[in-house]
């Protein structure tokens, strides 16, 4: 299936209306059978677990972008990049490392060493780091992304919505899948599955795997390597046991390793010499100039001496047990996680040479950073049965982290860098370490939550939701460290109360019209030890060794439609939203810091639109748009900077698409699908001192299948006009290049 997205502001409105007359008309002129991926009725029916319990789409009163197994598959989903762009008003951006990702969502940002705007859920266990959120997705059977606050369900850091992660589940039947596939890049991939029974209605099983090998897309022209290298090996497995008819036990598995490139940035202020690989001659070689400093700019090659590299292991260990009363179900969810990351690169991406002193210091060196994460989290709610008019749901849930992190900074003198976990190299004869900054830090987290809704009469449903959530945080410094208080022991507590409420209209079956009001949290941190005293030292306001805890006040109202039997759906909401202490990253290179401000109010409105239309038997499309105006209202740090746009956010998205099934044969049928995503006008920085222009980008599937659906040969391509754009500016002109084109071809056997 497909669905639909295009629009801008004013003018927009006319071709939006235009689409949706044409898919009322394709959908009437087609009152036929229909394709073999929808169900009789035309498009699937969609149910999702937004709420903590299972309902159809149209009846839950949140802005909801949901792909299914069978989408997943036709517009092969495989990460976290996949499924964003085709969800309006949300976008992302991964740069830096394969841990570092900074999502948008309704003009909501994360920042780099930031938490997330959003609670991701998988099976039910919550994600509590933001380095896990960009592994590799593997046999999914459904994606729902909710907008809008969702704390009072999910707890902390769902200021800006959530998303909910359902794998496939292992049934009696003995089934599996492999897929095997390359492409360009030297990529090599290879995924698959195995599920059944171990003892029939009692023991079920389901392991899943996925390897991707590639050299990489984007060479340096210094060392004649690609700066871009990727591999995930990706394990899954999951063991499902019957106790009896009212209890069942999940035990799930996950292992992820990745090895991949990581600061693959070029500086646009570096004047190269002659060479085009090292910086120019002369006591000041950078130019500042606005020609110089462009988001759009993308010109530089990548000429560090060394290449930049990042390894990330992560080992995922759960269980869900339910058990099911006259009164209700209660689910036990503990789950264990730990992710050690490092990388390490050259300290500026300057140029193929040493370190040597300019007007403004050393201009090169060496960086590494660690860290390791250990995570428990436990569970326990109370749900009410489905069937009857009051639903209700209670629960309870604590986390326990532990995380080390180190960040270094060497003189490079021409041999290999020292990889520094959790000690410096201070009097290294090869790479000596200049700056050491490092803590470990204890989280302890626990929150009490409530939902229930009401069916007032058959038509309407009042719904309320409050959670509690506290955060206790603990930084102990390192004795070692080069600044701040060395040895320093560092407490702070942040918590917060989040309500919900929406009142929800069945027009009838086919429509309904909701309105909701919540507030959102997201929990503060700490910054580098001493940065607060530093910065007051050289006159900066807003700086602090802790980042206050954002909060989010949101008012929506929107709409859910199905109609044609059901191949037309329809979902649009509109919002307003009030952001307080919006986090955002930024280097004070007066005190040699990075480190999280807040920028004290900054005002979000806008909406979405998204169109699903089943056109003709075998033919889907789909579009979908979102505006967000952001304007920062209030900035201590600058205050220059009021009436500026926020950081990170498109003013725009549009995702489109169109894909056709159709038989060539008796067993075979051909499949051909285009892609569309449009990511609008973009800051960087509160100064709005460049903004990328909006980026267009297509992709396309093209293949085989047999109707049967045991083959298939599909190739797929994405990025396929060759758009170059960066993906990621930096403030003071640190710029890393999006993926150029590139295509794989894959070959899968089902049975």
């Amino acid at each position: 299936m497909v669905r639909l997205s295009s629009l801008r502001p004013q003018g927009a409105r006319f071709r939006v209306a235009g689409a949706v007359a044409t898919a009322l008309t394709l959908s009437s002129a087609s009152a036929m059978a229909a394709d073999a991926d929808t169900d009789a009725n035309g498009l699937e029916e969609i149910v999702v677990t937004a709420r903590m319990r299972e309902e159809k789409l149209i009846e839950v009163p949140i802005s909801t972008t949901v792909l299914s197994s069978t989408e997943i598959a036709d517009a092969r989903v495989n990460n976290v990049a996949d499924f964003v762009a085709r969800s309006p008003n949300v976008s992302i951006v991964e740069a830096q490392n394969i841990g570092s990702s900074f999502m948008t969502i309704r003009g909501i940002s994360q920042v780099r060493n930031g938490e997330p705007p959003v609670a991701t859920v998988v099976d039910g266990v919550e994600i509590v780091n933001a380095a896990q959120f960009t592994q590799e997705l593997v046999d999914i059977q459904q994606i729902e992304v909710l907008r809008g606050p969702q704390g009072a369900i999910y707890g902390r850091n769902a200021s800006g919505g959530a998303i909910v992660i359902t794998t496939k589940q292992p049934t009696n039947d003995f089934t599996g899948k492999v897929t095997a596939g390359g492409g360009n890049g030297d990529e090599k991939t290879m995924d698959g599955s195995l599920s059944g029974p171990i003892i029939a209605d009692k023991l079920l099983f389901r392991v899943s795997a996925r390897y991707v090998d590639r050299a990489g897309y984007i060479e340096n022209i210094s060392v004649g390597k690609p700066v871009d290298p990727y591999r995930d090996q990706s394990y899954r497995s999951l063991l499902k046991w019957l106790i009896d008819d009212g209890t069942t036990l999940d035990l799930r598995v996950n292992v992820d390793r990745v090895r991949d490139g990581a600061n693959n940035y070029v500086y646009q202020a570096a004047i190269l010499g002659p060479d085009g690989k090292s910086l120019a001659p002369g006591p000041f070689p950078f130019d500042f100039s606005p020609a110089g400093l462009n988001a759009n700019r993308t010109d530089i090659p990548y000429t560090q001496r060394f290449l930049g590299y990042n390894s990330r292991n992560i080992e995922e260990v759960s269980a869900k047990l339910d058990h099911k009363f006259d009164f209700g179900t209660l689910t036990y969810i503990p789950s264990f996680n730990k992710i050690e990351e490092f990388l390490s690169t050259k300290q500026f991406p300057y140029t193929a040479g040493l370190s040597r002193n300019t007007l403004l210091g050393p201009v090169d060196g060496t960086s590494t950073q660690y860290s390791l994460v250990n995570a428990w989290s436990q569970e326990l709610r109370l749900a009410s049965p489905s069937n009857q008019k009051l639903q209700w749901l209670v629960g309870g849930y604590y986390l326990h982290t532990n995380r080390f992190i180190s960040t270094s900074t060497g003189q490079d003198l021409g041999y290999a860098l020292i990889p520094l976990e959790k000690s410096p190299a201070f009097g290294s004869a090869t790479n000596p370490t200049l700056s050491w900054d490092a803590d470990d830090n204890t989280n302890k987290a626990f929150a009490i939550f409530g939902n229930s809704s009401y069916d007032i009469t058959d038509k309407l449903e009042a719904a309320v939701a409050l959670r509690y959530d506290q955060d206790k945080r603990q930084q102990r410094v390192s004795r070692q460290q080069t600044g701040g208080a060395p040895g320093a022991i560092n407490d702070v507590t942040f918590s917060k109360t989040q309500p919900k409420a929406s009142l929800r209209y069945n027009v009838d079956d086919s429509l309904s019209v909701y309105g909701s009001w919540g507030v959102g949290f997201r929990s503060g941190q700490f910054n580098q030890n001493g940065t607060g005293a530093a910065a007051a030292q050289i006159g900066l306001p807003g700086v602090s060794d802790v980042l206050p805890a954002e909060e989010t006040r949101t008012t929506e109202i929107g709409m859910k439609g199905e109609w044609l039997d059901r191949r037309l759906r329809v979902d649009a909401s509109v919002f307003q939203t009030r952001q307080t202490n919006a986090p955002y990253f930024v280097f004070v290179g007066a005190i040699t810091a990075q480190i999280l401000v807040a920028i004290d109010r900054v005002d979000l409105r806008g909406g979405e639109f998204s169109v699903t239309g089943n056109l003709a038997p075998g033919l889907d499309a789909y579009i979908g748009y979102g505006y967000t105006h952001s304007e920062i209202k209030r900035y201590a740090l600058t205050s220059a900077d009021v009436g500026h746009r926020a950081p990170y956010v498109p003013n725009e998205t549009v995702d489109a698409g169109l894909q056709y099934k159709f038989a060539i044969s008796s067993a075979l049928r051909m499949v051909a699908r285009a892609d569309y995503q449009r990511l609008g006008r973009q800051y960087w920085d509160p100064e709005n001192s460049t903004a990328r222009d909006p980026v267009n980008l297509t992709s396309g599937r093209l293949g085989l299948e047999t109707l049967d659906g045991h083959w298939s040969l599909m190739g797929t391509i994405n990025n396929a006009t060759n758009r170059r754009y960066n993906a990621e500016w930096v403030g003071g002109g640190f710029a890393e290049l999006a993926p150029p084109r590139n295509w794989v071809i894959e070959a899968s056997y089902r049975f």
